[in-house]
């Protein structure tokens, strides 16, 4: 029985394209009404607030439906994150006034969640397979292979697959696709490749999350907006701003926080990014 699961825009296939084909792309997408929003990779500092996260993990959210024409039946259905700068800037703005943390805490949690841009690519993904069996993406012989792919022919594989085996309620409220049926996993790539070269190219278009397997593949693409130039200066994290919502003198209280500040939430998995 195929999924009533919805599924957002933003899963065109990637292929190396020209400037032109790419925008023939949007255009065809925009008098569809399906444009899929387009996303930057640039840093610097942003202005959000909690009420701005669910917006945020939209813009950042991509899902796709695998489905076999001989049986109409869906044998993969995945919905990705990707944590990207940006994201991890609305999801610390959430998570600390959720938390009421403090704004030594709070700067403290957005500097590591930050700098660790600098070292992965990591998504967090909720995934549904035909068989329980093949959504264990650290089997063996998993029948899903997952790489990171951009339209200039970058092809990475995953330094590290973590597999969150019982999401808490931080993994269900901060990820609301997250459900008793999907398995759910953070994917690690390495910003660069063992060879130095960028697993994403600066001057990648798109790039995506390719599933393949003996079912047939599939891809999560994010569109790419204006990227800062090479070498461009970005703010340190010790040096952005702190909104003023939250008191210097807050009690932190009892509270969950991501592995790399020494906490961990009840699932036992690092409620925003692994250290």
């Amino acid at each position: 029985m195929r999924s009533s699961f919805p599924r957002p825009p933003g899963t065109v296939r990637l292929r190396p394209v020209s400037s032109a084909l790419r925008l023939s792309l949007l255009v065809s997408l925009a008098l569809c009404g399906c444009t899929p929003p387009v996303v930057s990779l640039n840093e610097g500092p942003r202005e959000y607030i909690a009420s701005d996260y669910d917006e945020v993990l939209k813009t950042w959210t991509r899902t796709t439906e695998l489905i076999t024409a001989s049986q109409l039946d869906d044998v993969l259905q995945v919905t990705a994150t990707y944590e990207s700068w940006d994201f991890r800037w609305a999801y610390v703005s959430r998570y600390a006034e959720d938390y009421r943390l403090t704004v030594d805490q709070r700067r403290a949690l957005l500097e590591r969640s930050l700098a660790e841009t600098h070292q992965n690519h990591t998504f967090y993904v909720a995934l549904y397979a035909q068989k329980h069996k093949w959504g264990d993406l650290n089997a063996a012989a998993p029948a899903w292979i997952v790489r990171l792919i951009d339209d200039q022919g970058s092809e990475t594989a995953p330094s590290d697959i973590v597999e969150v085996k019982r999401p808490g309620a931080i993994e269900r409220t901060y990820f609301p696709y997250t459900t008793p049926w999907r398995r759910v996993f953070r994917l690690v790539f390495p910003v660069r490749r063992s060879d130095g070269s960028p697993s994403i190219s600066p001057h990648a278009g798109q790039l995506g999350l390719r599933f393949a397997g003996a079912q047939g593949n599939d891809e999560l693409v994010w569109l790419l907006g204006s990227r800062p130039p090479v070498g461009a200066a970005q703010p340190a994290p010790s040096s952005l701003p702190v909104p003023a919502s939250r008191a210097p003198d807050s009690a932190p209280g009892s509270n969950p926080a991501p592995a790399s500040t020494g906490l961990k939430s009840q699932s036992g998995a690092a409620p925003l990014v692994p250290g």
